[in-house]
């Protein structure tokens, strides 16, 4: 339904019983085929690449209703969806469209986006179709250089690199800053394909200081650099509620 009632489930749990959510990325069933067919339904249990032979994903069979009139916004949605259309027929004013959909881009704001695109007119049925074949991806989110599980999530290859710096840039405009520097990387096996930092807290060590020796400020500088230095190498990231929702969220 969206991540409105994500958001809504979150703060009543919070104020009711006070719990506190984590909020993680909505997963589906992938058939991988590797010495036999096995089924995930996480990132984290993604096999290595090198002994996939083939990875079939859910489609499903989407038909929507709408006014006629924002036939073109639904179509562009669609298609930014994965969506491949069957059917499109007109009766007076109201059309109904049917579309093969990757239940992966559905699961988590289609229908969020889906109201947005029509001023919430649309409505949406859907039900299972098959199985087909589809290139898919692990990516790992790293904060601070430590990987955060609650992150990794499984892509198509051909989106990879955008909806990792989406999601790199979003955590750090969501993220604290800190008395150091943070950086938020996604990465594919050992490769950083997407970098965002969030910027340390500066303070002017220097602000005392009137005239004298220029080394007397390279050195409190220096002394400064090397402590930041060494809060990140022990320092813990706090990672708030806000960051999960940020990763859930696309467009």
């Amino acid at each position: 339904l969206g991540l409105l009632h994500a958001e809504i489930v979150q703060e009543r749990l919070l104020r009711e019983f006070d719990m506190t959510m984590l909020a993680t990325t909505p997963s589906v069933e992938y058939h991988i085929k590797s010495k036999g067919i096995k089924i995930i339904q996480s990132a984290t249990e993604f096999p290595d690449p090198g002994t996939i032979e083939e990875t079939k994903e859910p489609v499903m069979r989407v038909t929507i209703f709408s006014p006629s009139r924002f036939v073109g916004p639904i179509m562009q949605l669609s298609r930014g969806a994965r969506g491949e259309q069957a059917t499109m027929v007109y009766h007076g004013e109201t059309v109904e469209m049917e579309y093969l959909l990757p239940l992966s881009e559905m699961i988590i704001d289609f229908f969020d986006r889906l109201k947005s695109v029509t001023e919430g007119y649309a409505t949406l049925d859907y039900e299972f179709f098959d199985y087909q074949p589809v290139e898919v991806v692990k990516v790992d989110i790293l904060v601070n250089k430590e990987k955060v599980d609650a992150f990794s999530f499984l892509t198509v290859a051909r989106s990879v690199e955008r909806r990792a710096r989406e999601i790199v840039d979003r955590l750090a405009s969501v993220i604290p800053r800190q008395q150091f520097e943070i950086p938020i990387q996604a990465a594919i096996g050992g490769k950083v394909i997407a970098r965002a930092d969030v910027k340390s807290f500066r303070k002017d060590v220097i602000q005392k200081l009137y005239g004298g020796d220029r080394s007397r400020k390279d050195k409190l500088l220096k002394k400064q650099k090397k402590g930041k230095a060494k809060m990140k190498m022990i320092g813990r990231v706090e990672i708030p509620q806000d960051a999960f929702f940020a990763v859930l969220k696309r467009g």
